[in-house]
């Protein structure tokens, strides 16, 4: 039986270490490094996967392997007692555990980070205009995302509660020194926008097919259930271009494409992995939506730099030895 080395030590990262040490810039690029390293087959993804128990409580792993490293993120959800988030990265050539660190913002901006790369790589070149679905942890990281690879002019954000609407926008105008205006109707947000973003916890379509022009590009992320959806199927199937960052995974959680899909149309409509979209053509009135479900090799490429970062720093917080 092969036995734990128990003379390795681990690093403990934070919170605060993570939001301190990754920026979002920097994520950005490394999520397109790790996309062309999928497309290479230089970097490997495990999709997620839940264990669900009688509690209501669920654990979820997501797993992938990029560079030097290989890790996994797990969290634990209840609806009624909140979320727990944390990821483990090991070296993949000793297999030695290297750091064990606290993940919610991980997640937070390597999702944002994601959307960014697959805006710059989906939205006309000439969109200056951001409408926003949601107000909550994960659209702030949108917004300073996209902001990375567009020159946005204005933000447009709705929500339904309209103190956390007007806050928002508040906040993220003196933050990201863009005008950001909290709208009365999610109509508002998205007839006007050039790039629409879903970040919601809805079950149900929060926007409308009628309210998008033609040209606009959609990153839809608040849903990784197979029956729950932002979108509705009409706008799904209108798209000229729909790319996940999985297929694999897409088919297993995408509400958005799994409800307005049957089993062919994934072979019949226009549907890429992210990794494949740097080469894929758009047509300038082509609506393109990217969803975005998150994956392990994400969080390890982002997991990952924060490791060399902390030990460039000296970061000693160990939690064995």
């Amino acid at each position: 039986m092969l036995k734990a080395d128990t003379r390795s030590a681990m690093l403990y990262i934070t919170e605060d270490d993570v939001r301190r040490m990754l920026p979002m810039d920097v994520c950005v690029r490394l999520m397109r490094d790790t996309f062309s390293a999928l497309a290479e087959g230089a970097a490997a993804n495990q999709p997620r996967r839940r264990m669900y128990v009688p509690t209501g409580a669920v654990l979820h792993s997501m797993a992938g392997a990029y560079g030097k490293y290989f890790g996994t993120k797990f969290y634990s959800v209840h609806l009624k007692h909140g979320a727990h988030f944390f990821f483990m990265l090991f070296d993949a050539h000793t297999a030695q555990p290297l750091a064990l660190m606290e993940a919610n913002y991980l997640g937070q901006i390597r999702t944002g980070a994601a959307s960014g790369y697959a805006t710059d790589l989906l939205a006309r070149p000439d969109a200056h205009t951001l409408g926003v679905i949601g107000s909550g942890f994960q659209a702030r990281a949108q917004i300073e995302a996209i902001l990375q690879v567009r020159k946005l002019r204005e933000v447009m954000v709705y929500s339904r509660n309209e103190a956390r609407r007007e806050g928002f926008a508040a906040e993220c105008s003196k933050t990201f020194s863009v005008p950001v205006v909290a709208m009365a109707s999610p109509e508002e947000v998205v007839s006007h926008a050039d790039i629409v973003v879903t970040a919601t916890f809805a079950k149900d379509p929060v926007i409308d097919d009628s309210w998008v022009r033609p040209g606009v590009h959609i990153n839809a992320m608040g849903s990784n259930n197979a029956q729950r959806r932002e979108l509705p199927a009409v706008l799904v199937n209108r798209a000229g271009l729909v790319v996940v960052d999985s297929i694999e995974q897409a088919k297993v959680e995408s509400g958005d494409l799994l409800l307005a899909w049957d089993e062919s149309d994934w072979s019949r409509r226009p549907v890429i992995e992210l990794k494949d979209a740097s080469t894929a053509h758009r047509a300038d009135d082509a609506i393109t939506i990217f969803k975005s479900n998150g994956l392990g090799v994400e969080d390890v490429a982002a997991g990952a730099f924060v490791y060399e970062r902390a030990c460039a720093e000296g970061l000693d917080r160990k939690v064995y030895s």
